[in-house]
């Protein structure tokens, strides 16, 4: 007679008792919206309010049941574990010089918050400068941007709370440490453009109303300059658009403190250029110098009476044009470094010398040339990943840069500019043997002919007979791409014996602007074509089968995952759609939601809400439908996607799903889209997410 093992004991019980999930009740309402003669049914929308005491019921409720099926997971306690002792390691950023003192920050481990350092000379002993952990016993306080004045004498810093977009801004003298008594409040999507030592400009928004601040539609973006010395009552407006209150404004200075460049935007794509001369004054008018909107630019320097434009105005994989301030127009521009092959992703400036950063197959490569855009050399990387950094000032002999890939943790080089050397400065002590481990890259053909890259992860010794774990990531959106990182939660699953993919969707960046309109507004189903094609390349070359397939992605790749399990929910076993876009009907009327129209369309225009409602996820959920097992996860306070999204599609789902895999959402509280979330909770999510892969995977946990 074959012995039945305590697992599998286990393993029935749990599953009887997991069939029979009793979901919280969603109360449903007869509204109906009628879109260009279409009428469609929002019975949930009462979960957009995210004040009212039944919302709150509601996300309680939902969390009790979450957890209490994460809670029966027998081995969830020994993944926290292993993952707490992988995440317990020092972690570095590549140091940046301000002054007399170079800047770094460090987490020993597992702090909440990484910590800003400070020391002087490369040999010196370092001291903490801002230490976050001490603003928040929860650790839900985070630094956002930290900028410091043109000799390093004051520092300006912002922070965020339990996720959210709205940021404060303070002001510390760098010498003693000091705080002065001026507080920056109502700043959203804004860092500090210093003048001097004297002031600088940032951008905010009116005060909103209490209730609605993480819901309302943010309006009235608008750029101040800040005096030392002064209350914010007493800051001058710099530049408002009252005919246009959706667009975004930001500023900044260039390294020389010549011109003040002002950045406005409708969305996420497109941008119109302004500047003006700083020696003009305040009131002096701006000057067009990059007419907008159907097009990307940003200033990389000025180099005398020229800007030096990154743009892909003519050029969709960018390239950087000397633009006179005196005379913007277009015929005026001289090619400083022209169009390439590759990508052109990023431009810093360093010690007199561009660095300009491409992509090749969706893997950095690094290229410096000096000012006129002559070459001076192929910078050598140690292999395929991520490079960030190449940016230092005009006067430094050397930079600091960091290389990351799937199975290396971040790294930091010091590079001389001069001599064209790197070497090793920091590097992580994770304790892991990176020999252990494998990346390799496949192509595969989409659905309509086109070639898609993809990223496989795992530890070597698999073999290809269909048995293996898959957990396929992607975003494909917003013009972003999806380069090679290392992920300690990411790690964990390979060391469990599953493979981690990362498909290169188009409407990312991976090959430059062609690729983003390949995967936008009426093309978006080519994203959701490039992900299916991914999972059925996997099965068809045995790596996986839909049984051990498990698909993730947050944001718009949120959205991906929503698209995606509807359109082939019997391709999938396991989705997890994170902080997603999932009404796309609705989503512009919430906060900063109307800077994705360029990028999605709106159902505000008949042709857009044709295409908007045949993919959008809420609207394409259908009764009686197997769906793979979904672990939504959102914050409640992401004010970036509102939690709205997320709490409709649940509600669907768990209507309209037959079967037993279960459909739960988990609903974090004092946390946002992503950014800014403590250690603790990073990895208490993690935890709960590899337990629900791993279980409805069939996975056994590897001690």
């Amino acid at each position: 007679m074959k012995k039945i093992s305590l697992f599998t004991i286990l393993l029935c019980s749990i599953y009887i008792s997991m069939a029979q999930i009793k979901y919280p009740v969603s109360k449903k309402t007869n509204v109906i919206e009628n879109y260009h003669g279409t009428m469609v049914a929002d019975p949930y929308r009462w979960l957009e309010d995210d004040n009212s005491a039944e919302t709150k019921e509601w996300v309680k409720a939902q969390n009790e049941v979450t957890f209490g099926y994460l809670g029966s997971i027998p081995y969830r306690q020994k993944i926290r574990a292993r993952l707490e002792q992988m995440w317990n390691y020092p972690k570095y950023s590549a140091p940046s010089k301000e002054g007399a003192f170079y800047y770094f920050y460090k987490n020993d481990g597992l702090q909440n918050q990484a910590v800003l350092y400070r020391q002087k000379g490369l040999d010196g002993a370092p001291e903490v400068f801002i230490d976050p952990n001490t603003l928040s016993k929860e650790g839900i306080a985070a630094l956002g941007s930290v900028s410091f004045s043109k000799n390093g004498k004051y520092c300006a810093y912002t922070v965020n709370k339990a996720g959210s977009d709205w940021s404060e801004g303070f002001l510390m003298e760098v010498g003693s440490k000091k705080l002065l008594n001026e507080k920056i409040e109502w700043m959203k999507f804004s860092g500090f453009a210093w003048v001097g030592d004297d002031g600088f400009y940032y951008s905010r928004y009116p005060r909103p109303d209490e209730k609605s601040k993480l819901s309302g539609q943010n309006q009235f973006h608008m750029v101040y300059y800040h005096k030392l010395g002064t209350t914010q009552n007493d800051d001058v407006l710099v530049y408002e658009d009252k005919a246009n209150p959706l667009h975004y404004h930001s500023a900044g200075v260039t390294e020389d403190q010549q011109y003040l460049v002002m950045s406005k935007s409708q969305g996420t794509s497109g941008v119109e250029l302004l500047a003006r001369k700083i020696s003009e004054g305040l009131n002096a008018p701006f000057k067009v110098i990059f007419k907008g909107f159907d097009f990307e630019a940003s200033v990389v320097e000025s180099d005398g009476g020229d800007l030096l434009l990154q743009t892909n105005k003519g050029a969709p994989n960018y390239r950087v044009v000397a633009v006179p301030f005196s005379q913007p127009e277009e015929a005026n521009w001289k090619v400083v470094i022209p169009e390439q092959k590759e990508v052109m992703e990023s431009v810093g400036t360093a010690g007199g010398s561009l660095f300009a950063g491409y992509l090749k197959d969706a893997s950095a490569r690094v290229v410096q040339y000096d000012l006129k855009g002559n070459k001076i050399r192929d910078i050598q990387l140690p292999g395929l990943g991520t490079v960030g950094g190449f940016g230092a000032k005009k006067e430094d002999a050397e930079l600091f840069y960091t290389f990351t890939s799937f199975t290396q943790p971040n790294t930091v080089f010091k590079y001389n500019i001069k001599e064209g050397k790197s070497e090793l400065f920091r590097s992580s002590d994770v304790k892991f043997n990176p020999a252990d481990f494998t990346t390799e890259q496949v192509f595969f053909t989409s659905k309509d002919g086109t070639k898609v890259p993809m990223f496989l992860s795992y530890k070597k010794g698999i073999k290809k007979d269909g048995s293996n774990p898959v957990l396929l990531y992607g975003y494909g959106g917003f013009n972003i791409s999806m380069t090679p990182a290392f992920s300690i939660s990411n790690l964990f699953f390979m060391e469990q014996g599953g493979i981690y993919a990362s498909v290169n969707l188009r409407g990312g960046n991976e090959y430059g602007e062609a690729w983003h309109k390949a995967g936008m507004l009426e093309k978006k189903q080519n994203v959701f074509d490039d992900f299916i094609g991914a999972a059925e390349y996997l099965v068809a070359q045995k790596y996986t089968q839909p049984a051990k397939l498990a698909i993730r992605g947050g944001s718009n790749g949120g959205l991906l995952i929503g698209a995606c399990m509807n359109q082939r929910p019997e391709l999938f076993k396991v989705a997890l759609p994170a902080v997603g876009v999932m009404d796309m009907l609705r989503f512009q009327k919430f906060t900063v939601g109307f800077g994705w129209v360029v990028e999605y369309g709106s159902s505000d225009n008949a042709k857009d809400f044709s295409y908007l409602y045949k993919y959008s996820p809420l609207h394409n959920l259908k009764p009686g439908t197997h769906y793979p097992a979904t672990l939504v996860t959102t914050a409640d306070h992401d004010d970036r996607v509102v939690p709205a999204h997320s709490f409709k599609f649940a509600a669907t789902l768990q209507e309209m799903h037959k079967g037993e895999n279960p459909v739960l959402i988990r609903i974090d509280v004092d946390a946002g889209h992503g950014a800014g979330k403590p250690t603790s909770k990073t990895i208490d999510e993690a935890s709960d997410v590899w337990s629900f892969v791993m279980w409805n995977l069939g996975m056994k946990f590897r001690e």
